[in-house]
């Protein structure tokens, strides 16, 4: 899922210093799961927001996805009302509503971090960088690119130390856990293959499915 956190409240009160009519729009999807923009942080910076002032009116919704079209559209009867959407959802979502209604400005209220996962409630680690070019069948479903502080691709460098990486002695060397995985999964010949060359993608990305076109045509 990707990650965000909240930006802090003084960089929200400046972006919406100009306007007085507020729509506060939650993520029912990535953002709900890390804690950052679903229905309950809508609520609480509603809230803080109208305790923080006075003359400002905020009213709130939250949609399963703001980066979907079909959900988008669900605030096309609203953002009439409202001078300014303040968006809880990725960066993803925020320039996915301002491209639905480019005569409203769209204002992040978050950072958006990283793609990642729950470590544990209330920690969430990056996995993966979306490089386009997937290679975790090789390497027993470690990320050499995000896990590897060098993102090495050939193996690990000269300075691991007991199985931790030299840039921190707290983060663990990613190609040994590529080697003990592979090793546990009867995979090790994986190790003995010549490294590819890595395909890295043109940004901005865009994948075009015309099976799915030619359904939502029909």
């Amino acid at each position: 899922m990707i990650i965000a956190d909240q930006k802090p409240l003084s960089e929200i009160q400046d972006m919406l210093a100009p306007y007085r009519k507020i729509l506060l729009v939650g993520c029912g999807t990535c953002m709900t799961f890390c804690s950052a923009g679903g229905r309950e942080e809508v609520a609480t910076l509603a809230g803080t927001l109208l305790s923080e002032n006075k003359d400002m009116t905020v009213d709130k919704m939250t949609i399963p996805q703001q980066c979907a079209v079909k959900f988008i559209d669900r605030l096309a009867d609203k953002v009439g009302n409202y001078e300014a959407i303040l968006s809880m959802a990725c960066g993803n979502g925020v320039q996915a509503v301002a491209n639905r209604f480019p005569e409203k400005p769209v204002l992040p209220a978050l950072n958006t971090q990283f793609i990642g996962v729950e470590k544990e409630p209330g920690i969430w680690t990056e996995s993966c960088m979306a490089c386009g070019d997937c290679i975790l069948w090789r390497t027993g479903g470690i990320c050499p690119i995000t896990r590897c502080a060098k993102s090495l691709l050939n193996g690990p460098c000269g300075g691991a130390s007991g199985g931790k990486c030299e840039v921190s002695k707290d983060r663990p060397c990613a190609w040994q856990e590529i080697y003990h995985a592979l090793k546990r999964l009867n995979m090790l010949h994986y190790l003995k293959e010549k490294p590819r060359v890595k395909d890295w993608p043109i940004h901005p990305g865009r994948i075009v499915r015309e099976d799915l076109r030619e359904v939502e045509a029909a």
